[in-house]
């Protein structure tokens, strides 16, 4: 109502609530759950995630949100895969989802009735690994997530990094496979060090219906094949990490998402190889590349600290 304070609109809500909900938003899957601020999943559900249109998607993220909200929940944050308007928070465009130009702040706002945090997914996996898990204690922290393509995350001096930190479309290969979704470039990292580069190699060593999840298990069987083919994605991923440690100077760089936790070593010992090389001294000496704390979680845990910021600035 005008001329009431900011939080006049949440009245009915504690605003020292100790649980929200966060909301991972992924291209294969949407994952939430009630979040306390420790990171504590305390219920989750679990949706597949639609590609056919936008009122889709939010149809889908409502009907998550709703399935966790009772009288404890104090604001809802959301982790999404899209660049995000550095003022308004809308996002703009996402390249794997139809997603463009939409307000989901405001949308859910409205249809909730809770303070509302929106951060791009990559941050948002970030900002946990940052303050709950891998990167506690650093003041300088990349984090990748590598699933159906590559997310990014910064933070930097202390900071989350909030601009369009696209880390996942730097260039590995020039000229290669063409990047996903409404991307037009090529030798994107997203599409050669992602979940999708895993099930390109899966079919061609094993057929048009394997998938990387093939690949991996291949691999720790000991096949000489599907080793080369991670150690190549591995290397391509220390490549750019090495370049990331050149421009940002992390003290850590964290890997999570689904692709990176199934690989694990297989992926991060050459790309630690390969890191090592391409960063300058004295980056390389003081640059760890460890699996991301919070595994799966991470990305959810994210959007509940996002959710509890979001909170936190209605007192």
């Amino acid at each position: 109502m005008p001329g009431l304070p900011a939080y006049g609109r949440y009245c009915g809500r504690a605003l020292d609530a100790s649980l929200v909900i966060g909301v991972d938003v992924g291209g294969t899957k949407i994952l939430a759950g009630a979040v306390e601020r420790d990171g504590s999943v305390q219920s989750r559900c679990e949706l597949e995630t639609p590609t056919s249109s936008q009122n889709d998607v939010v149809t889908a993220l409502d009907t998550a949100v709703r399935g966790l909200l009772d009288e404890r929940i104090g604001a809802v944050g959301y982790g999404i895969p899209s660049n995000l308007d550095r003022s308004t928070r809308v996002a703009l465009q996402a390249t794997n989802l139809p997603l463009q130009n939409l307000d989901l702040r405001a949308h859910a706002q409205e249809r909730f009735g809770l303070p509302v945090g929106i951060e791009n997914d990559g941050n948002a996996a970030a900002l946990a690994e940052w303050r709950l898990g891998a990167g506690r204690g650093t003041s300088n922290l990349v984090m990748l997530t590598l699933g159906t393509g590559v997310g990014g995350g910064l933070v930097l001096d202390g900071a989350l990094y909030h601009g369009w930190a696209e880390l996942g479309h730097v260039v590995v290969q020039a000229g290669g496979p063409r990047c996903q979704g409404n991307c037009h470039g090529r030798g994107h990292l997203e599409v050669m060090a992602s979940g999708t580069a895993a099930d390109r190699a899966a079919r061609e060593l094993y057929g048009p219906q394997a998938h990387g999840n093939l690949l991996i298990e291949r691999a720790r069987a000991g096949e000489s094949q599907a080793l080369e083919q991670l150690e190549a994605i591995g290397e391509l991923l220390g490549a750019a990490i090495g370049s990331f440690a050149n421009q940002f100077d992390p003290e850590v760089v964290v890997v999570g998402g689904g692709f990176g936790r199934a690989a694990g070593e297989l992926l991060l010992d050459p790309a630690r190889r390969a890191a090592s090389r391409e960063a300058l001294a004295p980056a390389d000496r003081a640059l760890r590349i460890v699996p991301a704390e919070l595994g799966a979680d991470a990305g959810l845990v994210g959007a509940g600290l996002v959710a509890f910021d979001a909170l936190d600035e209605m007192r």
